[in-house]
Parts: C-alpha cells; sequence; structure tokens
C-alpha cells in the first residue's frame, strides 16, 4: 500500500486598503446639465410670453438667417395659400441701411389681420387659393393671382371682376391702418397681347391692371400719400418660370413698403424734401 501524498492546500490573502479619494469630475457634469435644463426651461418660459407677431419675426429669423443680412435668399413664406413657388424680388433695398427690419413688427401684425380677414370674410370665401401673403427684404407683400376659372380681370381687359374689386378695396381698409407706402405691380403671362393695335401690348396692359388695382384700393386709402409706385412689368417677373403660361403669373403684387424700400427707389427723401419745404415755406401774400 503506498503512502499517501501530502494534501497541498493553497491559501490566498487579500491586502485590504483604502480607496482614494474620489474625483469631482461627476459633480461638473451634473451642474452643467442642471444649467442647461435651467436654460432650456427659461427659453420656453420667453417663448411663451411672446406675442404671435414676435414669433413670426422670430421663426422667420431663424429659418434663413442669411436674410437679415444678405440680399440673397430674401424671400421668406410667412403665409402661402397656394404653395407654388415664389418669383424674385421686384426691388433691391440696401441690407445695410439701418432701417432695415426697423418696421418688422408692424408689418408683422399687418400680416397677421390680412390673414384673419381673408379667412373669415365673405370676400375671400372662394379666392383663398389665388392670395399669396409674404414677409420680404421690400415689405409685405400680397400677391392675387389668376386661376383658369375665376381671373381677377376680364380677358384681354384692364376691367376688374366685381370679386376681385371689393377683396381690393376689403385689404385697402386693412392696409390703411398703418402708415407705409404701397407700391403696386401688374404682372402678365407670356401669350401675346392681341388687338390688332401695334401701339398696346402685355407691357401697357399690366400697367393699366396695376391702376386698375390702385383705383380699387384707393377707396380706402389716401391716394396722395399711400401710393409711393405703380408699374407694369408685363411677363418680366413671371410666378411660375418653368411654366410662362402657367394663369398665376397673370397677377397683381402689392407691396406694402418698408422704410429701407422706400430710400431704395427714392421715396422716402421725397417725403422728407417735401416736409422741409412745407416747413420752411415762407407765408407769401396771393398775388
Amino acid at each position: 500500500m503506498e503512502p499517501s501524498k501530502p494534501t497541498t492546500v493553497i491559501v490566498k490573502r487579500v491586502k485590504k486598503g483604502d480607496h482614494g479619494h474620489h474625483g469631482g469630475a461627476w459633480k461638473i457634469a451634473y451642474a452643467d446639465f442642471v444649467t442647461a435644463m435651467m436654460a432650456f426651461f427659461l427659453m420656453l418660459w420667453l417663448l411663451g410670453s411672446l406675442s404671435e407677431a414676435k414669433k413670426m419675426g422670430l421663426s422667420r429669423f431663424f429659418s434663413s438667417p442669411s436674410a437679415m443680412v444678405s440680399s440673397a435668399g430674401t424671400n421668406s413664406s410667412v403665409l402661402d395659400f397656394t404653395g407654388e413657388p415664389r418669383p424674385e424680388s421686384e426691388f433691391d433695398p440696401d441690407p445695410n441701411d439701418p432701417a432695415e427690419g426697423q418696421e418688422e413688427l408692424p408689418l408683422d401684425e399687418l400680416l397677421l389681420k390680412l390673414k384673419e380677414q381673408i379667412e373669415t370674410s365673405e370676400a375671400f370665401k372662394d379666392y383663398q387659393d389665388q392670395l399669396q401673403l409674404e414677409i420680404t427684404v421690400e415689405g409685405l407683400r400680397i400677391q392675387m393671382m389668376d386661376d383658369e376659372e375665376r381671373p381677377m380681370f376680364d380677358v384681354g381687359s384692364p376691367k376688374l371682376r366685381s370679386y376681385a374689386d371689393e377683396m381690393l378695396q376689403t385689404m385697402g381698409k386693412t392696409i390703411a391702418t398703418v402708415p407705409n407706402r404701397v407700391s403696386i405691380a401688374g404682372h402678365t403671362d407670356a401669350r401675346t397681347y392681341r388687338s390688332g393695335r401695334t401701339d398696346y401690348s402685355n407691357w401697357e396692359l399690366s400697367a393699366d391692371r396695376a391702376n386698375a388695382a390702385r383705383r380699387a384700393m384707393a377707396q380706402s386709402l389716401p391716394v396722395d400719400v399711400k401710393f409711393g409706385r405703380i408699374v407694369g412689368l408685363a411677363d418680366s417677373v413671371p410666378y411660375d418660370r418653368e411654366d410662362p403660361f402657367n394663369p398665376a403669373n397673370r397677377r397683381i403684387s402689392i407691396v406694402v413698403l418698408n422704410a429701407a424700400t422706400e430710400r431704395a427707389i427714392g421715396l422716402r427723401e421725397g417725403l422728407e424734401t417735401k416736409a422741409d419745404r412745407d416747413t420752411q415755406a415762407p407765408d407769401l401774400e396771393p398775388q
């Protein structure tokens, strides 16, 4: 019988000691988190206290921040009843003018008034898809576009349809609540004007239609104060560049001008010069 082998016993001894001092990095991360949450809820509170007009201006800035400092990409749609592409600006005010943006809030408020009017007034009930409102670098632009079934004018004529005349008069009363000047441009599509006359073309037709719109709005606006420019542009600034025969290209474009645009097209200086003359003119005896 073999002698038994001795059993080997292995004993593990774990040396216990202090874990050392923990760092405070988690406290910095937690403080950053709390600060961020506080800033977030503060932002929500501030946004909740803004008026609708201020919210709209803020939204417009963040959706196209370059529009505030550059004339590139300045058209920023606020209310588009059609969803169609927009034409480029007809004027080019200086984006570095200090007056730029000073009247944005009143124009935003005017846009909200017009929006409510269009959505609630019977005059616009059947024509909302033919209207477009937007804030541009020029001011507040209102476009009234033709539809194949609902034209704003008689065919080949500057005569307004009765419903278009009513819409212009209704909008004119609302626009009269702000002191801004108004510019009106008439547009046609690319179809050649055919009347047998050699001295009348789409240029004359678009200008006559712009004047017809002015006359309709003049029933609500003081003519010598409110209207700054009436122009006919024929088909040179199409609404739909892809389809020059699109009925929407036949339209009236009304712009409630801001101060920067008035200066750019020479209206503001004219008003100031006239005011100076009126102030400085001596009293003369009639002759």
